[in-house]
């Protein structure tokens, strides 16, 4: 596979073309390259200054309970007490104490652009992109709320600070909850100001900060009918705990929806995403949470950093070829692609293959598997990719129905050209070695390899492809997950939260 130099269809949701740059890198992974002196600094420093960084963010915590606890007391989740003083004295402390705390972090100059609106000007605060568990500080700064589980305010210690932003509460027992969360929403957003501010996370998951993914439908059906106020939130993500941030958040102004945009959610969210873009000197692109999941999917064959199958993903999901039924229809599509025995299809056939009519689509599709720029393609490296797309963690799988496609009549086995061939098309690559891999499992030298004995060496090394395919192929970076970087990175308001998204928050509920 390989991705093409530019692409004929039109973008999501509106049909026009847009200002989206040709397929990019794998937005959902980052990678911390340093050179040696940066190591050895970042060595020194996490053993000197975290430790005293981590230790004064946690007495900050301590000292904050209190005080939260103490403005929480007796407060309504449905109605807003008076600000008197003493609740106006409380939650300038609380906003100092953190700051003192993102000070210790590392955050020591935040130099804001832009006038935040009030409340009552605009309720809803969108805030992009979105990255790291450091995005908690535009929260602690404004004070907004922020939709979260239930279960959030009984977590000791967090449950007490998290209360006292009065966020949106999702209850899992309630099967009402989206209907009621976003009842919520919006009750708060037309109370004229009396309610802080609602603050979302329209990409829905974390990146790397290189582009700005597809803003959740959730997210904008729930607001499009609502003044909002979007905010950038820039810093570098290549530093880490032990660094020195300088962080230049703005605020742009006032988002008034049109009355096409009212009635268009997805137009909505297409027009606010290429605002904030601009702003922030990125591009846009269609990937979503969905291609978040498939690449942070645990397999066996973790994808890499320049893998075409997010590009793959996305175009099968707005050409709606994602089955309902995978497992019947993948091996449909395997028995059909084996009859072919490895026979090139044009566009039209392949057209035919899916029953769908050609289109711009179908063609940025099928240039990711014509290779060679003949016009023609193998039509098992598409069910290769349509298998890890719609069974991300089930690799053994993906391989015998790969084999099963490849495999010659007389011995049911495959050749080391034919490995190479389902490998690559299973990570989403133009070019893999295999000769290390294959040798270790070809180990009686007949230079075939039947399922069984691939199958028989992946369980025994589970870890096969770092072993041996990124150690042949050194430009094949899995790249770090962004949910899981000691940097911080992908924020968790709450366990197992789509990050304070609307969307993501309600879907495992209903």
């Amino acid at each position: 596979m390989r991705l093409p130099t530019k692409r004929l269809c039109a973008a999501e949701g509106d049909g026009k073309k847009m200002d989206q740059a040709p397929p990019i890198r794998n937005p959902f992974v980052h990678v911390l390259k340093f050179t040696p002196l940066e190591k050895a600094k970042i060595a020194l420093m996490t053993v000197t200054l975290f430790p005293v960084r981590l230790l004064i963010a946690a007495f900050m915590m301590l000292l904050a309970w209190p005080f939260a606890f103490l403005a929480s007391v007796g407060r309504s989740e449905t109605v807003v007490e008076p600000q008197c003083l003493w609740r106006r004295l409380v939650d300038i402390i609380l906003k100092i104490i953190m700051r003192v705390m993102w000070f210790a972090g590392g955050f020591h100059w935040i130099t804001v652009k832009g006038q935040r609106a009030l409340p009552a000007e605009a309720p809803i605060l969108t805030l992009a992109p979105h990255s790291s568990y450091f995005d908690a500080i535009p929260v602690t700064m404004s004070m907004a709320s922020i939709v979260m589980k239930a279960e959030s305010k009984d977590i000791p210690l967090w449950g007490t600070l998290i209360k006292f932003i009065r966020p949106v509460f999702v209850s899992r027992s309630d099967q009402d909850s989206r209907k009621k969360t976003v009842e919520e929403i919006k009750r708060r957003a037309r109370s004229g100001g009396e309610w802080p501010p609602i603050m979302i996370f329209p990409e829905g998951t974390c990146t790397n900060r290189s582009c700005l993914i597809t803003f959740k439908p959730g997210n904008s059906s729930t607001v499009s009918s609502l003044l909002i106020q979007q905010f950038l939130w820039n810093y570098d993500l290549k530093k880490t705990i032990t660094h020195t941030f300088l962080l230049t958040p703005q605020f742009l102004p006032i988002y008034t929806p049109s009355e096409e945009e009212k009635r268009n959610p997805a137009l909505f969210a297409i027009n606010v995403r290429r605002i904030m873009a601009k702003a922030l000197g990125v591009p846009i692109t269609d990937y979503s949470f969905e291609d978040c999941q498939l690449a942070m999917a645990e397999g066996q064959l973790r994808l890499p950093v320049d893998t075409c199958l997010l590009e793959f993903a996305k175009l099968v999901r707005r050409l709606g070829l994602k089955p309902r039924n995978a497992e019947k229809v993948l091996q449909e599509y395997g028995n059909r692609a084996r009859k072919l025995e490895g026979q090139k299809l044009g566009l039209d056939d392949f057209a035919q293959f899916l029953d769908v009519p050609v289109s711009d689509m179908l063609l940025d599709m099928f240039a990711l598997f014509d290779e060679h720029d003949d016009n023609s393609m193998d039509i098992r490296e598409y069910v290769i990719a349509l298998s890890v797309v719609c069974r991300p963690a089930k690799t053994l799988e993906t391989m015998k129905l790969a084999f099963k496609m490849f495999e010659a009549d007389e011995d049911g086995a495959i050749t080391e050209m034919e490995l190479a061939v389902i490998l690559k098309t299973a990570l989403g690559v133009t070019h893999l070695g295999v000769s290390c891999l294959f040798t270790a499992i070809d180990c009686d030298d007949t230079g075939k390899l039947t399922f069984d004995k691939f199958r028989s060496f992946a369980e025994q090394h589970p870890d096969f492809a770092e072993d041996y395919l990124h150690t042949e192929n050194t430009g094949l970076h899995s790249g770090t997950a962004t949910t899981k970087t000691s940097n911080g990175i992908c924020p968790d308001f709450s366990p197992n939260d789509h990050h304070g998204t609307i969307d993501g928050l309600l879907k495992k509920h209903n």
